[in-house]
């Protein structure tokens, strides 16, 4: 095995910001970005949207919508706001580039959600409210204030507590100091990430920019539930149905095993591969649409200016994230990948080159913990040191 990288001093290796600020300067700027975030949305903001609401108030638009007490006419804006964004040529190229951002940004929530690690978090463990809230109320401001912070919160919390107890006899599977805390709880977590995300999300987001009905609109609006409600009936299906997953090779498994994603090729482009690939085409159509008329009405203009305006901060924020717990390198892989094949492909580019740089044995996260000397990667007595695996 390759001797891991150390952050610490004299290494030759800067530290991410993840190890050299403390949690209360981490977050400055995602709330510096969510005041920007509603400043921005508020100078856009016109009478469209206002008028939007005030039809559905008096319902006069989808009345089997809103007539219903009291969610009647927040869930009729908030069909009519998504079925206006989506009724033009040029919209629906844009809103693809944006879904398919988001179907990237989804793969990635659902990937952390499911390693061992960020078990103890629930915000990160249990990513389904926080996305419904950002879906239906919330925008860019959950990503600012309480997802990022969240991982944030997470990152800093191990650090901390490898710094302070270095000698825990502890398993493989302990979510601060054990070898596998970088792994998918369960193999099958590789079969069923994928699915959920196109089945739950990617099929729905299809429809509502094929399908001009508020149906379809309603139906995409809750996303984080059909992906979760998929992810689980999948993963408890497979260990179920198919106790032993026997590959090719001959070398026999369970689906209840746990999985290191980055050193398995098949499971990493299966999980990967449908972001990536919606990311490309939404990049050839949004490209082509730029060579077609605008045909965008004034409604339509309005409220995709706020779904892009949106999108823009939570990217923005993305970023952010990725800086501070990988650097500036993979950053700018994410900011390139974006530009080449869409922010779709970008994220998920980006996050397997950060588990790259991060991983460099392909086994486990290898970094020392921050302002401690190096030793062995074990001492005699198999109990964690400085050098076991950390998550950055």
């Amino acid at each position: 095995m390759n001797s891991p990288r150390s952050s610490g001093p004299g290494s030759g290796r800067p530290r991410n910001l993840v190890h050299a600020l403390s949690l209360r300067y981490l977050l400055v700027v995602p709330v510096l970005l969510a005041v920007l975030t509603g400043v921005v949305l508020f100078q856009h903001s016109d009478t469209n949207i206002y008028m939007l609401w005030s039809q559905c108030h008096a319902r006069s638009r989808i009345p089997w919508l809103s007539h219903i007490p009291l969610l009647g006419t927040p869930s009729c804006f908030l069909v009519s706001f998504f079925q206006e964004s989506a009724a033009s040529l040029r919209s629906k190229a844009l809103l693809s580039i944006i879904f398919s951002f988001l179907s990237g940004l989804l793969t990635v929530s659902t990937v952390e959600a499911a390693r061992i690690c960020n078990g103890p978090s629930i915000l990160i463990a249990y990513p389904t409210g926080p996305w419904l809230i950002f879906d239906l109320i919330g925008g860019a401001f959950v990503w600012e204030l309480v997802i990022i912070p969240a991982f944030f919160h997470r990152s800093r919390a191990i650090i901390n507590a490898r710094k302070d107890q270095q000698e825990l006899p502890v398993g493989a599977a302990d979510p601060i100091f054990g070898e596998s805390m970088r792994h998918l709880a369960k193999t099958a977590e590789g079969l069923a990430i994928p699915v959920a995300v196109a089945l739950g999300f990617v099929l729905p987001s299809i429809l509502m920019l094929t399908i001009d009905s508020s149906v379809t609109v309603l139906i995409w609006l809750f996303f984080p539930v059909w992906t979760n409600l998929i992810r689980q009936g999948i993963r408890k299906g497979v260990t179920i149905l198919f106790p032993d997953n026997n590959s090719e090779d001959g070398s026999g498994g369970s689906w209840q095993e746990t999985l290191h994603l980055e050193s398995n090729k098949v499971a990493l482009i299966g999980v990967y591969a449908v972001p990536i690939l919606c990311s490309a085409a939404a990049h050839i159509f949004f490209l082509w649409s730029l060579t077609q008329g605008d045909d965008r009405k004034e409604m339509t203009r309005s409220t995709v200016k706020f779904i892009t305006i949106d999108a823009f901060f939570v990217g923005l924020t993305v970023l952010y994230w990725i800086l501070v717990e990988a650097g500036w390198k993979v950053s700018l892989v994410m900011a390139l990948a974006s530009l080449v094949a869409g922010p779709g492909a970008g994220i998920c580019l980006g996050w397997i080159y950060r588990e790259q740089t991060v991983d460099p044995d392909r086994g486990v996260t290898q970094v020392v913990a921050v302002g401690v000397p190096r030793r062995s990667s074990a001492d005699s007595s198999g109990h964690p040191s400085e050098e076991t695996p950390l998550l950055r």
